[in-house]
């Protein structure tokens, strides 16, 4: 699947959610718990404060809310750009109040890992690195420059070197972990919703393809008598008008053209149609249906299919589940990308199971990725005879995501591996990966329980 084909959100853009309002209520929550603080530590402790400084720093921060409420739109949202001065400025602010009070000194040092969270939560990673890097430059700093903190008879509140040192440590090694930690799941958290928004989107594209091929259908059923009719009439025609040659090449033209309206419409139908009895089709059928785009792609598709042991000769007659379809066309998709020249598609089944094997001739999967497939992550083409083996390729790494995710909606299980893990018997030229997709047989075969068709009359749709 193709950036341009899903248009989706990169993980930075989604910084450009952020409402200005949700973080102007964070702000007010933080300067309400700023003004707490300094009147307990002034009226309750009577701590000797810069009372006029510290106000001071709050008072930059509320005139900034208010700026910021007036001049933008309730519905404004920020850049990343934006959302990073926001955070910096919170940060920056912070320091210079944690400066006016005691620096490590102060419990509240903590709160230095909070701008540090909402970064790396919302913002890209040079903007997390950044603001990371400030908040580990300020602690150092804070913790060797600092206003005192003094109680009313004039002692300085301190504790002692070895816990100022190991509070910039925690700090600082908190700041390392949280902001890597958040970044890290927030990533995997956006990644995985990209993901799911394309496979729903494949999904729906495959879906209006089947229903348009049942309105095709249709209105073939339903244009086929008056087709018939002009054929028929013209044929006529054509005996009739042997001595006007004229008017007889004029007969023929109209049925030739009945001729080809027929072919258009037959040729346009065989997506599906809302026959009853074609909403299922034989198992060969359906793996040469996902197989079908890729039959004129340079490389060679063997079909074999047959029963396991045990197993009826009498093929399963399965659902024609979109999820199925665009499922094997994309594990189909896969494998002839990076085939050399030959794909395989082994397809069994007996009373319990169907059973579906895709092998290929080309390198294989990657080792160190093979308990990961499946996993929406980028590929990226990092040599130069990646990019000459595979020089169509344009994918987003979605593509086994999207074929994994939508057949195990109809109950299969997925396993990847390499020919190598395989029996020697089934190896021969097999030596790339290995795709094994497995149902139970109740799943989708359309003869077996509820999935069996109803028997009665098929039903058309008016046109």
């Amino acid at each position: 699947m193709s950036e341009t084909q899903f248009g989706l959100m990169q993980g930075q853009e989604r910084s450009h959610w952020i409402r200005l309002r949700t973080l102007i209520l964070l702000r007010w929550v933080a300067i309400a718990g700023q003004v707490t603080a300094i009147a307990v530590a002034q009226m309750l402790y009577n701590l000797q404060l810069e009372l006029g400084l510290c106000l001071l720093a709050v008072g930059i921060s509320v005139v900034s809310n208010l700026l910021a409420i007036f001049v933008f739109p309730e519905n404004k949202r920020l850049s990343e750009f934006e959302n990073f001065l926001m955070v910096l400025f919170d940060l920056l602010q912070l320091g210079f109040l944690l400066y006016l009070t005691g620096g490590l000194n102060n419990p509240f040092g903590l709160l230095v890992l909070a701008p540090v969270t909402i970064s790396a939560a919302m913002m890209g990673l040079r903007p997390t690195l950044l603001i990371g890097g400030t908040a580990i430059i300020l602690v150092t700093l804070l913790a060797e420059f600092h206003l005192p903190l003094r109680t009313e008879q004039g002692f300085i509140l301190r504790i002692p070197d070895v816990f100022i040192f190991g509070n910039w440590t925690a700090i600082v090694i908190a700041i390392l972990f949280i902001g890597a930690y958040s970044f890290r799941i927030s990533a995997e958290m956006r990644r995985m919703s990209d993901a799911v928004a394309a496979t729903q989107l494949a999904l729906s594209r495959e879906q209006k393809l089947t229903d348009l091929g049942g309105v095709v259908a249709a209105a073939a059923h339903e244009l086929g008598t008056p087709l018939a009719t002009i054929k028929l009439a013209s044929a006529e025609l054509i005996e009739e008008l042997e001595d006007q040659p004229d008017l007889r090449e004029d007969a023929a033209l109209i049925r030739e053209q009945a001729d080809r309206c027929r072919d258009i419409l037959r040729d346009m139908g065989r997506a599906g149609k809302d026959d009853l009895h074609l909403r299922q089709a034989p198992l060969s059928t359906l793996i040469h249906e996902a197989a079908e785009p890729h039959l004129n792609r340079g490389k060679e598709l063997v079909f074999d299919e047959g029963p396991l042991e045990g197993g009826s000769l009498q093929q399963p007659s399965i659902l024609r589940k979109p999820e199925i379809i665009h499922g094997l066309r994309n594990l189909v998709q896969n494998a002839v990308d990076f085939a050399q020249t030959t794909v395989w598609i082994d397809a069994g089944w007996d009373d319990d199971h169907i059973c579906l094997h895709i092998y290929d001739d080309g390198p294989g999967f990657p080792p160190h990725l093979l308990g990961r497939i499946g996993d929406p992550f980028m590929r990226r083409r990092r040599s130069e005879s990646d990019r000459k083996q595979r020089p169509e390729y344009q994918g987003m790494g979605l593509g086994l995501f999207i074929a994994k995710t939508l057949l195990e909606r109809t109950g299969a299980e997925l396993q990847f591996s390499n020919a190598g893990n395989q029996p020697v018997a089934k190896m021969r030229d097999r030596r790339g990966a290995v795709v094994v997709v497995s149902w139970p047989r109740d799943k989708i075969d359309a003869l077996v329980g509820e999935n069996a068709v109803p028997k009665g009359e098929n039903k058309w749709i008016e046109v």
